[in-house]
């Protein structure tokens, strides 16, 4: 198609006001729509002045809309005959519409370039091609393409394209390598589409054969390589693309000031509406005024706005207040509406009188709250004071005055111990936390806080206590006071410096390599402090959790039992049973665990335990090995039972103490362990017997130097580790050459 008959033929489609065109003299625009007036139409909403109908549309030429029905049955608005509306802004002023794309195509049949181009003429409409948001595209591989305005402004530009390599396009890109764009001038009003026919894709239509030309909204662009390969870029709008259209009120362009004057014609219905002069041509349109929002072309069309639905003052304490067209902010009592900043800043003034009158409420009320608080404290105190028998332990100490035991304040023990502070912690068990204390200038003491305590040792606390500090036994722990005056009573033991016999045997102190003959030496101790518990206490005292950690040592390394503070004492009948199980795991009475009933052979079976531990050198309870390997004791006793003790027994004990003494040992280990409570020996009989081993010699060539050089070598170990002295201030804490250091000589001892 010839470019001459191409124009001839696109006629009938040109021009947005070529059809609608404005009246040069002005006219009564003032109107008012039917309620009746449809008011959409396919999806598109049509406002007022445009309107479907002349009646429901300002009355001059551009606004009216028509709606249509296509070929597919469904209904679209049209601006003029042909060009299909998508929307219509009132804020913005604009409406986009659909524009035909221009086409340049080899012709494969007649082998000749085939024309199709477009027209638009908007100039004297109340329509301009907006500059802002319009684009001049020419998409292809050997194109020139010109726009053009003759009939006005005599613009003309164009914008090649081309591409020698397809690989060189790129989705996105539009800068002259298959796509080109360029700017349009504002007041554009017609535009005419011309290509080079120097330029033609005769030569290369097996890979392009199409290049098209379009005035389109930038925005909505997004150019493919595909466009240049196929004809999809016109198939896909089916030949049309959005192109934005700046609207303005025309009439003998006027400008807002000569609108105003002319009341027939001004159309800027509302009280609350302002006129805007078109930055796109002449003309003038109409906006809401500033707290409104609505359609300023109808009389009542803009209405308030509640700003403060958009929380407009300051989110802290900022209070929002609502009037006609406006807002307004305060602030919450003690602050004020700072304008320039829009912040609620403190009321100086206010806030210090109001400071001073809190502060002083304050001050009185917590005055009445601490002595309050006090005196609430002192009876809770008192309460525990009653509840743990304290009233009935100091009756006993004051009728008994050479009683060595002290009823310390919870004050005392607070100041010993530095607040119970972690540096402070010597031990950590199930039943509680040992501390370190000074108490009464430079003395040393284990403090244990217990964490639990029953209803029946609640009861009888203070009695059991004075029995309990009755005890004197070189190989007993000495308690020496505890605390009534709170929830769980606090004990306060004798410091024992030089760690456990556990640890002697299996931990840190292993590797002081300890006699056997030293180890016999410490159970017979253990067994003579056992045996007091037994037979010299009155009542008598089962111990409960016989273990090597709670056996100390002393700075001689003598043996001390330890721990028999959360013991009980004897039962005098039948009904006293324990009900909940104590002990440690290994050491546990097998016969206890099915009678619920803590006994004197209770304690004895668990010192077989500590028996094994220094024949074999191996913990009670091993859980990394075989289910059948585990426990300590059943693997003695079937190496007992199959005459084979050698299984057991350590290589160092088998070269070098006596048959006699070994067995002898491992046979007091077997009866202490019987399954049958009542055929295990008494304590008694058992520091009877292993005094007795112990008379036997382990080798005629002992040396005494030997014994003596371990004696040292311990000592020194004990020293080294429990060395302290008290601060220059009399607060006593240990110290190890000098310096402030954690106390922790021991580590499970005292707690269980």
């Amino acid at each position: 198609m010839e470019y001459g008959s191409a124009v001839s033929a696109q006629l009938m489609l040109v021009g947005l006001l070529a059809v609608l065109a404005a009246q040069e003299t002005p006219v009564a625009v003032v109107a008012i729509p039917s309620p009746e007036c449809q008011k959409r139409c396919g999806g598109v909403d049509i406002p007022y002045p445009f309107g479907l109908d002349r009646n429901c549309s300002l009355p001059v030429g551009g606004f009216n809309v028509s709606c249509q029905q296509g070929p597919d049955g469904v209904y679209r608005p049209f601006i003029g005959r042909n060009l299909e509306l998508l929307d219509i802004s009132l804020i913005h002023g604009t409406a986009r519409v659909l524009n035909h794309i221009s086409t340049y195509c080899y012709n494969t049949s007649s082998r000749s370039m085939d024309l199709d181009t477009w027209k638009f003429n908007a100039l004297h409409g109340q329509y301009r091609f907006s500059d802002v948001h319009n684009k001049f595209t020419v998409i292809g591989c050997n194109t020139l393409a010109y726009i053009t305005d003759d009939t006005s402004t005599g613009y003309q530009s164009g914008c090649v394209s081309t591409c020698q390599n397809l690989s060189l396009i790129a989705n996105g890109s539009c800068s002259g390598l298959g796509c080109c764009q360029t700017s349009i001038p504002r007041g554009l009003g017609f535009y005419d589409v011309r290509f080079a026919v120097g330029f033609n894709t005769s030569q290369i239509w097996n890979f392009s054969r199409c290049s098209y030309a379009v005035l389109m909204e930038a925005e909505t662009f997004n150019f493919s390589t595909t466009y240049i390969t196929t004809t999809e870029f016109k198939d896909t709008n089916v030949g049309r693309v959005p192109v934005v259209m700046d609207w303005a009120i025309r009439i003998g362009a006027m400008s807002c000031e000569v609108a105003k004057q002319n009341k027939t014609a001004y159309a800027c219905l509302s009280d609350n509406s302002d006129c805007v002069d078109s930055v796109n041509g002449p003309g003038y349109r109409c906006s809401c005024s500033k707290g409104y929002q609505g359609n300023p072309y109808l009389e009542d069309g803009c209405q308030d706005i509640d700003e403060c639905s958009d929380s407009p003052c300051p989110s802290a304490g900022g209070i929002c207040h609502n009037t006609v067209g406006s807002y307004w902010c305060s602030c919450r009592p003690g602050r004020r509406f700072n304008e320039q900043r829009n912040t609620c800043d403190p009321d100086t003034g206010f806030i210090t009188g109001l400071t001073v009158g809190f502060l002083g409420l304050v001050i009185f009320s917590l005055f009445g709250y601490m002595i309050f608080q006090k005196r609430k404290l002192n009876q809770v105190k008192q309460e525990y004071f009653r509840q743990h028998g304290g009233v009935l332990l100091f009756e006993k100490m004051r009728s008994e005055r050479g009683l060595a035991f002290t009823v310390f304040t919870e004050a005392e023990l607070i100041q010993a111990t530095n607040n119970y502070d972690k540096s402070r912690i010597i031990g950590k068990g199930g039943h509680g936390i040992v501390y370190k204390g000074i108490v009464k200038g430079n003395m040393p003491v284990a403090i244990k806080r217990c964490t639990v305590i029953n209803e029946r040792q609640k009861k009888g606390f203070g009695e059991e206590m004075l029995i309990l500090s009755q005890i004197n036994h070189k190989n007993i722990v000495k308690l020496v006071g505890c605390c009534l005056e709170v929830e769980v009573p606090v004990l306060v033991y004798e410091f024992v410096p030089c760690g456990t016999l556990y640890e002697l045997i299996h931990g840190k102190n292993q590797a002081l390599q300890i006699s056997f003959s030293t180890l016999l030496r410490i159970a017979h101790e253990a067994a003579e402090g056992l045996n007091f518990l037994h037979s010299h206490a009155s009542p008598p005292i089962i111990h409960g959790d016989v273990k090597t950690a709670n056996v100390l040592l002393d700075e001689n390394y003598m043996a001390k039992v330890s721990d028999f503070g959360a013991s009980i004492l004897a039962p005098s009948d039948e009904e006293q049973y324990v009900t909940m199980v104590q002990g440690t795991c290994g050491y546990l009475d097998p016969e206890y665990m099915q009678t619920c009933q803590l006994t004197q052979k209770s304690d004895v079976y668990s010192f077989g335990i500590i028996l094994l531990e220094i024949l074999t050198g191996q913990v009670p309870l091993k859980l990394d090995v075989p289910e059948m390997q585990r426990s300590l004791s059943s693997n003695f006793l079937s190496a007992m039972k199959e005459n084979n003790l050698d299984a057991v027994l350590p290589s160092h004990i088998k070269g070098q103490e006596s048959t006699e003494l070994i067995r002898g040992l491992a046979e007091l280990a077997k009866q202490c362990l019987d399954m049958c409570g009542s055929n295990r020996p008494s304590m008694k009989e058992i520091a009877d017997e292993l005094g007795r081993l112990r008379k036997l010699p382990l080798h005629p060539w002992v040396q005494t130097n030997a014994q003596v050089t371990e004696t040292q070598s311990l000592l020194t170990a004990c020293f080294e580790t429990a060395s302290f002295e008290l601060d220059a201030s009399g607060t006593g804490y240990p110290t190890q050459e000098g310096e402030s250091l954690p106390m922790n000589p021991t580590s499970s001892y005292y707690a269980r």
